[in-house]
């Protein structure tokens, strides 16, 4: 099964954290800048570490050159969202 996340990244920040929310989406800082996609790499990885994936389970499905994403994650669904749940805090 997949799940699918809007995440909102923040290029440039201080360091990487993954927590917070955004509306509906999941906030995504990173220290890489906004340049040749760097940013949204830094992103998807992010993003597979916080959720305990491997990178290539998490796929960007829309968004490339926006701060707003929608990326699926491949896994145990009930898993996946419990953990995003509690990286958004609620």
């Amino acid at each position: 099964m997949a799940v699918r996340v809007a995440i909102r990244v923040g290029p440039g920040a201080s360091r990487t954290r993954v927590g917070g929310g955004h509306g509906d989406a999941l906030v995504v800082k990173v220290t890489a800048r906004a340049v040749e996609g760097r940013a949204t790499e830094a992103a998807l990885r992010a993003v597979a570490d916080a959720l305990g994936v491997r990178r290539r389970d998490v796929t960007l499905v829309s968004g490339a050159t926006s701060r707003d994403k929608v990326v699926e994650v491949a896994g145990d669904e009930r898993e996946i969202r419990a953990k995003i749940d509690g990286l958004r805090g609620s």
